[in-house]
């Protein structure tokens, strides 16, 4: 709960700091990491650093719970909340370093601020702040405990069972846990982080969805290799995976997490809607092979849109899936068709003439512009908002209840 003195300060100066913000979290980082290095070492995604989306990401959360807290003190954003605490404990984020965070974040925002930081200022931001550390501690707690693992250890060492070519820039790779005990538990539509060392010898983390059935005893993840553009660097995770990962290696993932999951795989009658474009597919695939799996009754719609056939990975591994469920069909929407698909539709997405069905739960996942519109169309068609789920991989740039 926010004090009816501190949100009187909040609300007088959150224009201002939420003007600055881009500026302080840039600082921020700069200062963190330059007393802090071993942070950038398995914790911080050097990519989104360089481009600016992890400053964007944390300015934004920030900005996006303080309004929160303002448009009603006694509650809390938990959509966000959530997203971030599984965003941080799929790093191993731990406790201690809230603390961390506090005192860099605190003295970029006195630096730009300036005179403008007055005690009644520092305080009540400092309340923001440790609200929202809480509520994420108190989460990121319970996610460990779930899991089974010590806070912040969240590894294990897998092996690679196979490696398949999807497309030109996508390849699979299915896993089995190097130790020989069983599997985590995992829910369809969750992602795991994968730890690799640098050829400077720094680690890197990115997540990947699983893209097959989590049931058993082995993981599937599906990378596509990027490509830097407009003069930002290639991945370097996906590379290395690409170029150097073979069947015998071993790779270093985390326990699973991810808010974005199948909630009641025993439920029966609520319709799914999958809706991906791009390598947003594998937490769809995913998803659809678990309700395979379980041979479930339930009224499934799968809308994708790629480039073009040749371009969709696992395409021919979901016709197979829609096509093992009762009540499953699929839409594809290719903006270069081919013979492949001949029953594809041409352009990109669009939802007008598809009968959706009703009430049901809907996944977004793709492209941060293609999530954008074709949340719209899903809103325009009647679709309540707290039933269109999405996953974004990387920083969340997008906040929750954003429509544009």
């Amino acid at each position: 709960m926010l004090s009816a003195e501190s949100a009187a300060v909040v609300r007088a100066t959150l224009p201002a700091v939420a003007g600055a913000l881009d500026e302080i979290t840039t600082r921020f980082y700069g200062a963190m990491f330059r007393d802090r290095p071993e942070l950038l070492d398995g914790m911080f995604n050097r990519g989104n650093q360089a481009s600016g989306a992890q400053r964007r990401a944390l300015a934004g959360s920030i900005a996006g719970f303080a309004t929160a807290l303002l448009d009603d003190p006694d509650a809390r954003p938990d959509t966000l909340l959530d997203r971030i605490a599984h965003k941080h404990a799929a790093v191993g984020v731990t406790d201690d370093q809230y603390t961390i965070v506090h005192k860099y974040l605190f003295g970029e925002i006195a630096e730009v601020l300036g005179d403008a930081v007055t005690p009644e200022v520092a305080a009540a931001w400092d309340e923001v702040y440790w609200l929202m550390a809480g509520a994420l501690i108190g989460r990121e707690a319970r996610l460990y405990q779930d899991a089974g693992i010590e806070p912040g250890h969240i590894w294990r060492q897998w092996t690679v069972v196979e490696r398949r070519t999807e497309t030109l820039d996508t390849v699979s790779f299915l896993l089995r846990p190097a130790d020989g005990k069983p599997a985590p538990q995992a829910r369809a539509g969750q992602y795991v982080s994968v730890r690799a060392p640098m050829a400077d010898g720094v680690h890197q983390l990115r997540q990947y969805s699983l893209s097959s059935d989590p049931g058993g005893e082995l993981r599937r993840i599906t990378v596509k290799r990027v490509t830097g553009a407009a003069g930002e660097p290639d991945g370097e995770v996906s590379n290395l995976l690409h170029t150097q990962v073979r069947p015998g290696d071993e790779l270093t993932l985390s326990a699973p997490f991810g808010d974005v999951f199948l909630d009641d795989p025993a439920d029966t009658t609520t319709p799914v809607v999958l809706v991906s474009a791009g390598i947003g597919c594998t937490p769809m695939t995913g998803i659809l092979a678990h309700l395979a799996a379980l041979r479930s009754p339930r009224p499934v719609l799968l809308l994708h849109a790629d480039r073009s056939p040749t371009d969709h990975a696992l395409r021919t591994e979901t016709r197979e899936l829609v096509g093992q469920l009762p009540h499953a069909r699929a839409v594809f929407w290719y903006e270069r068709p081919g013979e492949e698909e001949p029953n594809s539709r041409a352009d990109l997405m669009n939802l007008d003439g598809i009968e959706l069905p009703h009430d049901a739960t809907v996944f977004l996942c793709g492209p941060l512009p293609f999530m954008r519109e074709v949340r719209g169309q899903l809103l325009r068609a009647g679709v309540p908002a707290k039933r269109i789920r999405y996953e974004v991989f990387g920083p969340d740039l997008w906040l929750p209840g954003s429509t544009a």
